[in-house]
């Protein structure tokens, strides 16, 4: 194994980041149960940063485990067990959170480099892959499942348990400080 690269990530006192509260919709949770936002981190990454680098920096900062490199399904769906972080290694793509028609849902444009923190219960999906190639590295928090529910009856017990998901002792990109924390 070789020497690790450090990545020069965007400095926190310029990354940009948006925070997304999104309200329980129909049978989509949301943010309503743990009240921690969506959290989109900008241009984080380099541009030229490969899904390679991009797992070795997350398993270095040891708060999510990589699970895969993959876009995002175009059917709305949550995670109860777990929240997500999406690291955006190739494309852009238009990204739905809260299911559809909740008028305080959220499309959000996600490019190469970008950052997204997703809490359980979080509905998400893809509504438009705008360069055709839209990649993902996907990452979860560490020691829990990543099983998806869809909004339908019989997932309640499931979603009652988001309220027990721990949130991140660090921020899945920065470490020690970072916007993560600051919630």
């Amino acid at each position: 194994m070789g020497p690790k690269v450090k990545l020069a990530l965007t400095p926190l006192s310029s990354l940009v980041v948006n925070r997304y509260f999104i309200p329980a919709h129909n049978l989509f949770p949301n943010t309503s149960i743990q009240n921690k936002p969506l959290l989109h981190y900008r241009h984080v990454f380099p541009r030229d940063t490969s899904s390679s680098k991009m797992e070795s920096h997350l398993k270095a900062i040891r708060a999510v485990f990589p699970k895969s490199r993959w876009t995002m399904l175009p059917r709305t769906f949550f995670h109860a067990t777990s929240h997500k972080v999406l690291c955006v290694s190739n494309g852009r793509a238009r990204l739905l959170f809260g299911g559809d028609d909740n008028p305080g849902g959220v499309k959000v444009t996600a490019v190469k480099g970008d950052v997204l923190i997703v809490p359980a219960g979080v509905a998400q999906r893809m509504d438009k892959d705008l360069d055709a190639g839209f990649l993902m590295v996907i990452a979860f928090s560490r020691g829990y499942k990543d099983e998806k529910c869809y909004g339908v009856e019989g997932e309640e017990e499931k979603v009652r348990g988001i309220e027990n998901v721990p949130w991140f002792k660090k921020d899945p990109i920065y470490g020690a400080e970072g916007p993560a924390l600051e919630v």
